[in-house]
This record gives C-alpha cells, sequence and structure tokens, in this order.
C-alpha cells in the first residue's frame, strides 16, 4: 500500500490530503497508470468527485499538457526555467540549463554539489524559499497564462494528482499548481483579485501566503 496527495479547493484555499491506494511497482508508464487508477478510486470513493492527473503519465490529454515537462514560458520548458533560476550557497543560477532537455536540467550534478539552496533568481528578481513553492507555483501559473489563457476549463474537475510527485523527497508539485489556478479563475470571477496584480511577485507572494495551505 501507498499514500499519495491530492489537491483541491475548500473554503478558498488551496488544500492536500493524503489517500491511500495499492501501490503497483515498477518504472514502464503501465504501471504508473495503474497507480493513477487506483489513486483515482481511493479519492472518487471518498468523495464521489472527479480527479485529473497532471503528469506526462495522464491518459488525459489535458493532463499530459499541463505537465512541467511540457508546458513553455517564454519558448523555454518550464523544468529548463525552474531548474536554471536555483542559486546556491556555492554557485548558480545556472542559466546554462536553459538551453538542455528538460531531463537533464533536473539532473544535473550540480544541484547536489553547489550547497544549499538558498533563494530562486529569474527576471532580475530573487525569491526566498518560503513561503514553500511559491516561486514554482508562480511560473507556473504564468506559463498557464500564456498557453490557455485565464479560462482554461477545469470545472469538471474537483481534485489534482501528480502520481510522479513523493511529498517525502519532493516540495513542488504541478497538481497543486494547477489547483492554485484553478482558485485564481474562481476569485476573479467572485472580482475578490484582479489577474494582472498576480503578475507582481510582491502581489502573487501575498496571494500564496493567504491561500495556499502548505
Amino acid at each position: 500500500m501507498a499514500n499519495r496527495p491530492a489537491w483541491h479547493i475548500v473554503d478558498v484555499q488551496v488544500k492536500s490530503e493524503e489517500f491511500e491506494f495499492k501501490w503497483n511497482g515498477g518504472f514502464a508508464v503501465s504501471q504508473k497508470r495503474k497507480n493513477i487508477t487506483a489513486l483515482h478510486d481511493s479519492i472518487y470513493n471518498k468523495y464521489k468527485e472527479k480527479v485529473l492527473e497532471v503528469s506526462t503519465k495522464s491518459e488525459v490529454e489535458l493532463g499530459n499538457e499541463l505537465s512541467a515537462f511540457n508546458l513553455k514560458l517564454d519558448g523555454i520548458y518550464l523544468e529548463n526555467i525552474f531548474q536554471s533560476s536555483k542559486k546556491y550557497e556555492n554557485g548558480g543560477p545556472y542559466l546554462d540549463l536553459l538551453d538542455v532537455a528538460p531531463k537533464d536540467a533536473k539532473r544535473d550534478e550540480r544541484h547536489k554539489n553547489s550547497g544549499k539552496l538558498i533563494s530562486f533568481v529569474y527576471e532580475n528578481e530573487e525569491w526566498d524559499l518560503l513561503p514553500k513553492t511559491c516561486f514554482y507555483d508562480y511560473i507556473y501559473f504564468k506559463s498557464i497564462i500564456e498557453n490557455f489563457g485565464e479560462n482554461l476549463d477545469l470545472r469538471e474537475y474537483n481534485w489534482f494528482t501528480d502520481i510522479e510527485f513523493n511529498p517525502k523527497k519532493s516540495l513542488n508539485c504541478q497538481a497543486r499548481a494547477i489547483t492554485i489556478y484553478k482558485l485564481i479563475q474562481k476569485l476573479i470571477n467572485e472580482n475578490e483579485i484582479l489577474l494582472k496584480d498576480l503578475f507582481v511577485k510582491d502581489n502573487f507572494v501575498n496571494f500564496h501566503k493567504k491561500y495556499v495551505m502548505n
């Protein structure tokens, strides 16, 4: 058995909940899709609500398109932007990672050999590590707006998952990030926030502190 998180919106806040399901071992896509089905069945059995897997393993085209390994921002894969923005005690940001394959950017040895991660640097602005996941969620949000606009239809989905995400090993998750986008849509429609304001770093940080539970 295994436990994995899924994200949804509760009382205008992005929250996660863990679900238990039978784990199918192996690295084949077929095995991972079995795990997706098992996780989604666990969620549906409890809440009777539809779930979208957000990863390259998703069997739903939209879920695949929303993966950070497929999304681009300003013509560059989102994964590359994230990895190249990391600033460490002893090096970085490593801007050459903008020009390699996304998986190579993630696996670059300098991430292990440059000391502690201390911040992110993007478009001449430095982002603190807190709130957790805020920088990743920001560039993901910008990428979604660039690729889909503010009217991406997610109404049929109440939950979002990423089968590749293990909270014991990682912080950032595209399933959380797309749930944040859905909340932004809701708040815009209710005239609680303005889309243009969220492109400003400090405004997005304040939004994240208020609406995203880490």
